[in-house]
């Protein structure tokens, strides 16, 4: 025991510092003010379904899948990020930026929303087969955000809480609506059903692409955490192909494999409920800290 409390200190040190402000970047506290519930607050689903960082992982890689899936986000992703000559700062910076936004306090999460939004208003392109789009586009911005609003609820109900009941799994989806203000979205699907019938109607746009294994490579091979964690990583990923809807899986030609990966869910649980434990002071903890110092202050 004397040397797993050490072990399990530096590993939770080296996993949060992977959503830490890159250099250059004001830190974020979480911690302040107190009271603070940010956009979401301490009573949300949103809250409980972003706590762990494995599963935030996985339920992010299904999201990209399915967002590379469609090929104006596609042309979007690949010609305007760093994505392929810097993936693990680009994973970095995305995994940043749904932590503040998720956990911060008012003034971080709606900065950093407006940074974002700024980012997207002069990404603009063509597409292969000459489809103009645009990043701010609001159809876009809408797949990208169901996706990874669906991405972050599957892995969350797949590997923490298989119980969470539809209502509470609505009201995730009617809670996602409050950023939506922020990127210019007035109507998005709220609920588990209106999710279901969305991705039906969109089903029609996507299709497979060979970037989608040049993704795969990238975020099964470059080391987020270290290069000894990359054999976890890559089951984490393996986990997020897992979670596609069978369809989307057969679309994007990720079949292969699935019974493996189906055999894996006990071992992925098991990291993920590891990373839940071993996380005691990340943005989740300290957001919790900040709405408890409120609680004392006024006692």
């Amino acid at each position: 025991m004397s040397f797993l409390s050490p072990a399990l200190t530096l590993l939770e040190k080296i996993i949060t510092s992977r959503t830490e402000a890159p250099c250059g970047v004001p830190r974020i506290n979480y911690l302040e003010p107190p009271g603070d519930p940010g956009i979401f607050g301490p009573a949300s689903v949103t809250w409980r379904v972003l706590s762990n960082p494995a599963s935030v992982f996985i339920g992010g890689i299904t999201a990209v899948l399915l967002e590379l899936a469609e090929p104006s986000v596609r042309s979007g992703v690949w010609e305007h990020t760093n994505f392929r000559t810097d993936p693990v700062g680009r994973m970095r910076r995305t995994g940043l930026a749904a932590m503040v936004i998720t956990y911060g306090n008012t003034r971080d999460a709606e900065a950093a929303m407006s940074r974002i939004r700024r980012v997207h208003e002069v990404i603009t392109g063509v597409t292969p087969d000459g489809q103009l789009y645009r990043a701010n586009d609001p159809e876009l911005l809408t797949w990208v955000h169901v996706t990874a609003a669906y991405g972050f609820l599957n892995a969350y109900l797949r590997y923490l809480s298989p119980g969470l009941t539809r209502a509470d799994q609505d009201r995730y989806y009617q809670e996602s609506l409050k950023v939506c203000g922020y990127y210019g979205l007035s109507s998005v699907p709220n609920s588990v059903a209106e999710v279901e019938t969305y991705f039906e109607r969109m089903r029609p746009r996507l299709q497979h692409h060979e970037i989608l294994a040049e993704f795969l490579a990238l975020v099964s091979n470059s080391p987020v955490i270290s290069r000894a964690a990359l054999p976890v990583q890559r089951l984490l990923v393996q986990a997020a192909i897992d979670l596609l809807p069978p369809w989307a899986r057969e679309l994007l030609r990720l079949e292969k494999g699935q019974r493996l990966r189906v055999a894996m869910r006990p071992a992925v649980g098991a990291i993920v409920t590891l990373a839940g434990r071993v996380i005691r002071n990340g943005p989740p903890q300290q957001a919790q800290q900040r709405m408890r110092a409120a609680d004392s202050d006024r006692e």
